[in-house]
């Protein structure tokens, strides 16, 4: 099969270095590990996001040649190697290899696969369909590799747009009402449109932040994720044990103070490269910027 993909000229020298240094002498040979598996990474891909790029497809392909040949022993353990795969895919200089976005959705796809999260949530606006076809296929997928169900959620602004989503792809609206003076959100109408696995992705639409945070606090969340690939894989807290919060780093993920679980997986998730947040800086009008820059 002749490989081809977008951006291959400033790609091709930094997965070849990675299939050298993992033994493998080609693009093509990655392939065949896979295959004589019975594993079809580039079928996988289309058959989740039918829209996928070649480079994605070629991706995986790399990331699952890399977990067999090192030898994964479950499928949490090899989500974290397929993400080295994607993180070669990373264009040299780029935003995406600096925020080391391969190795941050390796990192989720381990914790996804992990029974110790509960529960994950696509925080986008609902006209990513994108989003749509990802929590479809974390929801009919992760489980097979799971001893208890994952409940996967989509949330964002927009209670229309959400319902439209929901129907769209078979998951359950749930239509929301949010208090502003005491904080409390009622649930008002659970609408499923299907009977099978897609029903169990419940859609939320907020009219503005503070309902979507609520949202979140009440499917107790453990793992969310925005649309903007370029943030590193993190994981909100659960209403265990509280610990003195970390320094707050740039995001529009919603982040609850972590506990004592939780804070390990921080630490494990998030990019190394990210730069760490502004030292305490005295917000005055000369040294605002100087605690603002650091985070962006």
């Amino acid at each position: 099969m002749a490989v081809s993909f977008e951006g291959y000229e400033r790609r091709i020298d930094k997965i070849n270095a990675c299939l050298a240094e993992n033994g493998i002498s080609s693009l093509e040979e990655a392939l065949q590990i896979c295959q004589d598996k019975g594993v079809d990474p580039r079928a996988i891909v289309e058959n989740v996001q039918s829209i996928a790029f070649e480079n994605a497809k070629w991706a995986y392909t790399l990331g699952c040649a890399l977990a067999i040949k090192k030898g994964a022993k479950n499928a949490s353990e090899a989500a974290a190697i397929i993400g080295e795969g994607l993180q070669a895919f990373c264009v040299p200089g780029s935003v995406a290899e600096d925020r080391k976005v391969g190795l941050g959705h390796g990192n989720l796809g381990a914790m996804l696969l992990g029974d110790d999260t509960e529960c994950f949530a696509f925080l986008a606006g609902h006209e990513s369909f994108a989003a749509a076809e990802g929590a479809i296929g974390i929801a009919m997928n992760a489980n097979k590799a799971r001893k208890k169900p994952l409940r996967v959620i989509l949330n964002g602004l927009g209670k229309d747009a959400a319902q439209i989503i929901a129907r769209i792809n078979g998951f359950t609206y749930v239509k929301t009402q949010f208090d502003y003076f005491t904080s409390e959100l009622k649930i008002v109408e659970k609408i499923p449109y299907s009977d099978g696995p897609r029903a169990e992705v419940n859609c939320y639409g907020a009219d503005d932040v503070r309902e979507g945070v609520a949202i979140m606090w009440h499917e107790n969340v453990d793992i969310s994720i925005t649309g903007n690939s370029t943030n590193p894989t993190r994981r909100t807290s659960t209403s265990r044990s509280p610990v003195t919060p970390p320094t707050p780093r740039a995001s529009s993920t919603p982040l609850r103070a972590p506990t004592s679980r939780s804070a390990c997986w921080l630490a494990r998730s998030t990019s190394p490269s990210l730069p760490a947040a502004a030292p305490a800086v005295p917000c005055t009008p000369i040294t605002w910027l100087l605690a603002l820059l650091p985070t962006a």
